[in-house]
């Protein structure tokens, strides 16, 4: 989306400055109002200009959360969820003014049912948090976005990431949210049982929503056993479609692989480059596995099988968790390695997703139409359920550049589509993806603003995102 089109909308400038004061009454030094915090609750992840809200609420419970949205329902002004600020398409951005709801003091674990697997949280908590505390139990949370985020912006975004292939994405694995409403209630969309008949599926409703329903106050979330055994490793390719193609038949032939990412050769010279790896610079896949001693040994040698007959070198695997750890926090440290390849210029993470048949083709033809229009744009991907990223690193200073990179973030989303892909596997739509929304859904588009007019007239609810709003 152009720069020039994400709407600064209407500000309610009597609204807002009626609702300022009661809060400062409210929540005394837990609400704040100065330019330096508020600038830290605006978008600041990607090129998308910062829109800073009117101020900040430290909220610490679910009541809080009750008491800020009724307060700006009354005298309609924005409200906008802040968990720990990592989304990537502009979800925490203030277009039209208003009060950001921060999550950090709302970090507790509420329950913890290990017989049924499962427990329940405030928004806040981020996941490698939750998995500490987890630690003792033999449980563990797998979704794994890369970035330490909030589970409430992670239920938000409907995050996915490494662990996607074997776990799913968060609308799998959120059993029930509770969600403060426009009219200052708050719901439950769900029990925490595996599955249920009764209703619409409110859950699935909010999960994704990015704030614009509601405010979540708790997620109910399943969890997983911790593997007895994990052991992961590098297998390196000729080209990026015969790296893909190992990707392919690896899920086809159902190996049970947990993580399968692919990175192109700009991205591990990156990865060298910023995390002291020594890689050969040329197309690799990280894979891990899960489970017992016999079953990762056998699925490691299964994949090598696989990784030969596609090109590739040997599959240097390990179960040494120090070793798999340096891999993987390079994985995840790609979107600050990619910055690196041009220090001081702005980076752009978009991401797509197709039908896993079509992954190596629309692989391939992103790699040319990068190489064909001179950008330095590294690749990486969950390559195990057909998501992948490019980091697009250029001068946000330079029109000439901008509009490249724009028009090549069009032509990589057309290429998705035509694929029967879509626009976002993850970092969800906000502000930055919203062009792209009606060419993927149509007419559902109108459906999702009925909804979203419903539940919230005067919006309220993150105003902005997703789609625009008459």
């Amino acid at each position: 989306m152009a720069l020039a089109d994400i709407r600064s909308g209407v500000r309610n400038e009597k609204g807002i400055a009626g609702v300022l004061p009661l809060l400062a009454a409210r929540f005394g030094e837990r609400f704040q109002t100065g330019e330096a915090i508020r600038s830290q609750h605006a978008h600041t992840t990607t090129y998308i200009p910062a829109q800073l809200p009117d101020g900040v609420v430290f909220v610490g419970s679910a009541e809080d959360v009750q008491a800020v949205v009724a307060l700006c329902a009354d005298h309609a002004v924005p409200v906008i969820p802040f968990g720990t600020g990592s989304s990537l398409e502009g979800q925490v951005n203030a277009p039209n003014g208003g009060i950001s709801i921060d999550f950090s003091n709302m970090k507790r674990v509420l329950e913890v049912n290990a017989e049924d697997l499962d427990c329940t949280v405030e928004p806040g908590i981020t996941r490698e948090e939750l998995n500490t505390y987890l630690r003792d139990t033999g449980l563990f949370f797998p979704i794994d976005p890369g970035a330490n985020a909030s589970i409430g912006g992670m239920a938000s975004t409907r995050a996915s990431g490494t662990n996607a292939v074997r776990y799913g994405t968060m609308k799998d694995n959120v059993l029930a949210v509770t969600a403060v409403t426009a009219t200052g209630e708050e719901i439950r969309t769900a029990h925490r049982a595996r599955k249920s008949s009764a209703g619409y599926d409110l859950t699935r409703l909010f999960v994704g929503a990015e704030g614009t329903l509601g405010v979540l106050t708790s997620v109910t979330l399943r969890l997983q056993g911790i593997p007895a055994v994990i052991a992961g490793g590098i297998c390196g390719f000729p080209t990026l479609k015969d790296a893909c193609n190992a990707v392919i038949m690896t899920i086809q032939l159902g190996i049970p692989v947990a993580r399968i990412e692919l990175l192109n050769a700009l991205q591990v010279q990156a990865c060298n480059a910023y995390s002291g790896l020594t890689l050969p610079e040329q197309p690799t896949l990280f894979v891990e596995f899960h489970g017992n001693e016999e079953s990762v040994r056998l699925q490691s040698e299964e994949f090598g099988t696989i990784a030969a007959e596609c090109g590739g070198g040997a599959f240097v695997w390990s179960a040494d968790a120090a070793e798999r750890g340096k891999l993987w926090k390079a994985r995840h440290n790609v979107y600050w390695s990619c910055k690196a390849l041009r220090p001081g210029y702005a980076a752009l993470s978009t991401d797509v997703c197709v039908p896993i048949s079509r992954l190596a083709d629309c692989v391939a033809e992103t790699e040319r139409d990068i190489e064909e229009h001179g950008l330095l744009a590294p690749i990486v991907g969950h390559a195990g359920d057909g998501n992948f990223h490019t980091c697009v690193v250029f001068d946000d200073k330079d029109p000439a550049e901008v509009a490249k990179v724009e028009a090549f973030v069009g032509r990589l989303n057309a290429r998705a589509l035509a694929m029967d892909g879509t626009c976002t596997g993850e970092h969800g739509i906000g502000q930055g993806k919203q062009a792209f929304l009606p060419k993927e859904l149509g007419g559902s588009l109108t459906l999702m603003r009925q909804i979203k007019q419903a539940l919230d007239p005067h919006n309220i609810m993150n105003p902005g995102k997703i789609f625009s709003t008459p």
